[in-house]
């Protein structure tokens, strides 16, 4: 089960970007929107040049020893990080693609706390000193790379929100799907029963639940295998490795 079961205040994301008017833009609709405007969560956006001091409002500057581009400065994102002012519980984030894979897990942690403050990087990259002196956690959402941390900021919210209460219509949403048990997802159908030759599963429809989850079961491992062998040469050692059944894969 990965839903939230939550008490005490409402889980809050904090960002500090460059461009605080990208937000909320796809998590204020759908599912995250609804819950926003309801009031299950709370997203509070900062400008990092806000804390910037000369009159230019600069934040960045060239890189140490050389090299293209330009980097974020500590002394400026260390004000605005300063300023957000957050409890010492939050887990304090940075959006990098060198940092640690995001993964549904950790995601399960971060719903269950007070919410994140999240910082959205640019340019060439961030002051590895304000990293250091903030305790900032570089996390990736895969193994390529953006024009900045807002996007990848976004799939974090939006992954979190899903699991906190009230937040999807059955609580089960949150549990048979991709990576909830180290295992991507079953194949789903629905009507009509034939589409352009093909058939929905005749098991699916036999009412028989036990074989029904006994099924699912099989094509999750099996589609795991065969698209995913690092998540499954990942599970448990205690669970014996099942032989694969026919998977829908053509």
């Amino acid at each position: 089960m990965l839903t939230i079961n939550r008490g005490g205040p409402m889980w809050r994301a904090t960002v500090l970007t460059l461009f605080p008017e990208m937000f909320p833009g796809p998590l204020g609709i759908s599912l995250a929107g609804r819950a926003l405007a309801s009031g299950l969560w709370a997203l509070e956006t900062r400008d990092i040049r806000a804390s910037a001091t000369d009159r230019h409002r600069s934040v960045d500057d060239t890189p140490a020893g050389g090299g293209p581009g330009m980097v974020l400065r500590a002394d400026v994102l260390a004000a605005a990080i300063d300023a957000a002012d957050i409890s010492v519980d939050r887990p304090r984030l940075l959006m990098s693609p060198r940092g640690r894979p995001l993964t549904q897990s950790r995601i399960a942690d971060l719903a269950a706390g007070g919410g994140p403050l999240i910082v959205c990087g640019r340019f060439e990259g961030v002051d590895q000193r304000v990293i250091e002196a903030r305790g900032l956690e570089e996390v990736s959402v895969g193994d390529y790379v953006l024009s900045g941390g807002e996007l990848a900021a976004m799939i974090l919210i939006d992954a979190c929100v899903r699991l906190l209460p009230g937040v999807m219509g059955k609580l089960e949403s949150g549990t048979d799907e991709s990576f909830s048990d180290g295992l991507l997802e079953y194949p789903q159908y629905t009507r009509p029963q034939a589409f352009e030759g093909r058939e929905i599963p005749e098991i699916l429809t036999s009412g028989d639940h036990a074989k029904i989850a006994a099924w699912r079961r099989g094509q999750a491992e099996a589609l795991t295998q065969v698209r995913r062998p690092d998540l499954w040469a990942a599970r448990p050692a205690w669970e014996a490795p099942k032989r694969p059944k026919n998977t829908t894969e053509g």
